[in-house]
């Protein structure tokens, strides 16, 4: 079983316009990054590869 979460800056005005991230963990290492609309929790998912997030946030983080 996965645990979604969001961030707390999901919180303000517009909280509810936010994504859910939850990792598969695998031994001490995440195998997969799943990540949905909190909005529409039964909707579809996309799941990525660690890396692939971490470079995803590291350049949205950035502007």
């Amino acid at each position: 079983m996965i645990r979604w979460f969001k961030s707390s800056h999901s919180d303000g005005p517009e909280g509810d316009s936010c994504v859910e991230v939850a990792l598969d963990w695998d031994a001490a290492a995440p195998a997969t990054v799943h990540v949905r609309d909190s909005k529409q929790t039964d909707g579809p998912r996309l799941a990525v590869a660690p890396d692939a997030w971490s470079a995803f946030v590291g350049h949205a983080s950035r502007g």
